[in-house]
């Protein structure tokens, strides 16, 4: 059994793969930390494949694959903001969301940005101040009506 784990871009066919892997995930890990109804909504937020797919348009995107199956990915607008970073809830804490950030940080770095940001949830927030991120602010968003806390963070870069 081949466990390797292969970083590689994004490309339009990984689009389904993708898109389930995040509502897996936000059904199976960040279920920790919202509700079952917060969790509904935000599953369904993912529900339209052509808005979802636009989404990757023009970022910098990736995934990383185990045994051909995609275990994670990761998108970045082309100024600094992290849209999206998502891992398989069976494998969590196998240092994909580390190979991913890695990756983006470096990409960011490149393009000469001076700051990564994002809107992390309660259960990413952990890893983000990990990664040297600080909280701009905690905040409170509607997602199809359904109000959802999370942390506006961002990341300083030296280039």
């Amino acid at each position: 059994m081949n466990t390797a784990l292969r970083l590689r871009e994004f490309t339009l066919g990984d689009g389904e793969s993708c898109r389930r892997l995040f509502n897996d995930t936000v059904r199976q890990v960040n279920c920790r930390d919202y509700t079952p109804t917060q969790i509904d909504a935000w599953a369904h937020a993912a529900m339209n494949v052509e808005s979802w797919l636009r989404r990757f348009s023009d970022n910098f995107a990736l995934v990383v694959e185990q045994s051909d199956a995609i275990v994670g990915f990761a998108d970045m607008t082309r100024d600094g903001y992290l849209d999206r970073l998502f891992v398989s809830a069976d494998h969590q804490r196998q240092g994909i969301a580390t190979m991913l950030m890695n990756a983006i940080e470096s990409a960011a770095k490149n393009s000469h940005l001076s700051r990564v940001h994002t809107q992390a949830s309660i259960t990413a927030k952990p890893f983000f101040v990990s990664r040297g991120f600080t909280v701009v602010a905690e905040q409170t968003v509607k997602c199809r009506g359904i109000e959802l806390t999370n942390f506006v963070m961002e990341l300083k870069l030296e280039n």
